[in-house]
């Protein structure tokens, strides 16, 4: 078979399949990330739910023997949401990021990834293919801008042409010697709005991320939110995306043609206090098809409970006490405290005086103090 025509006749067929932009590139190493990651971590600056194993991430050849080639590919998500409910006093909602609108996107781009293998295999049934969506060893980043999907811009984010930051990325590695895509040149040019505006200063410099510091990684922790940090979250409760909104280059990318992603708006910006109260079933029933929904519920209300605090919501107090005294979680219980505190009402004073005497849990106490001190002091 001639390689080049079946490469040809394989990007037709991807776009046929609804996938946005396909690329290729070698399965040599990634020697520059190597040291990137090795960089990282030795700052610090790693989240923990990468691949630990800095060879497997950077050597394709030691995830598939016989590689030769990586099939990238990118879908795009909606930057933009139809009839999106308001946040009013008494009705106060949270957002979650444009990453997780609509169907998990492991889901959708492992479906596309399997209809591409199967097609390959149907035309060279002896090829060996593995295919990964954010969750495998290799970066799917620097995977894509070998490939010419886009470059690597300085808030992390590959940038494409077409359809700016907001796509998704997975790859495939292959046994097949496709010819390499075109690299793209970096247009970031002498741009760093996404440097500036970052809430936590996460984004070191252009292209190097603390991940520990980013918005998007706290929300996602299952621990007590670090102090510094609980005013900046905002209202989010799943994700951020400041340093997207501020691209220019994402300026009118709309990106609305993925029915998939299409976003339901009382889920992507649900009612906050509701969330509170949510039993495990009720939430995977509700969310269960986001990815959002991968952390599970517990990391979703705390950051539910610091929305209402940035809302100063005092609708919410009777609510938040039921959670200081009652719920069995002490991330839950000494959140709901802090929030009290920070929403300031003479009914929560009474209710943070009083869990002071009763509540066991030191790391809780810790947290019903904090919240006393937004009052105060008593002459």
């Amino acid at each position: 078979m001639n390689i080049n025509q079946f490469q040809q006749q394989l990007i037709e067929y991807a776009a046929s399949i609804g996938i946005d932009k396909i690329g290729f590139t070698s399965a040599s190493p990634f020697k520059e990330l190597k040291n990137r990651l090795i960089r990282q971590q030795e700052l610090g600056y790693a989240s923990g739910f990468e691949e630990p194993d800095i060879e497997k991430r950077t050597h394709p050849e030691l995830l598939l023997s016989d590689a030769e080639s990586i099939i990238s590919i990118a879908v795009a998500y909606p930057s933009k949401m139809k009839d999106a409910p308001k946040s009013i006093k008494g009705a106060r909602r949270g957002i979650f990021a444009r990453a997780s609108w609509g169907m998990d996107y492991h889901t959708v781009l492992r479906e596309k990834l399997a209809l591409l293998e199967l097609y390959i295999l149907t035309h060279i049934p002896d090829a060996k293919l593995r295919s990964m969506v954010d969750t495998g060893e290799l970066s799917d980043r620097a995977v894509a801008e070998r490939a010419g999907i886009g470059w690597s811009a300085k808030n992390c984010a590959v940038i494409t042409p077409e359809f700016g930051s907001y796509v998704y990325l997975g790859e495939m590695i292959t046994s097949i010697p496709f010819a390499p895509s075109e690299q793209m040149e970096d247009q970031c040019g002498e741009c760093t709005l996404c440097l500036d505006i970052c809430p936590t200063g996460a984004l070191i410099q252009g292209g190097q991320l603390n991940a520990q510091r980013c918005i998007a990684f706290i929300t996602q922790t299952k621990t007590m939110v670090p102090d510094e940090f609980r005013t900046k979250i905002g209202n989010r409760i799943y994700g951020c995306d400041t340093c997207q909104t501020i691209c220019p280059k994402n300026k009118g990318k709309a990106n609305l043609h993925q029915e998939a992603f299409t976003p339901d708006p009382e889920l992507v910006k649900p009612l906050l206090l509701p969330l509170l109260n949510m039993t495990n079933r009720t939430f995977k029933e509700t969310y269960g098809h986001m990815s959002g929904a991968w952390r599970g519920k517990n990391p979703i209300q705390r950051n539910a409970i610091l929305a209402l605090a940035h809302f100063k919501e005092e609708s919410a107090v009777p609510t938040l006490i039921e959670l200081m005294e009652k719920d069995a979680r002490p991330v839950i219980r000494g959140t709901a405290a802090w929030a009290i505190g920070k929403i300031n009402t003479e009914e929560g004073r009474t209710a943070l005086k009083k869990a002071e005497q009763t509540e066991k849990a030191e790391e809780v106490l810790i947290e019903i103090r904090k919240g006393l001190e937004f009052y105060t002091i008593e002459k």
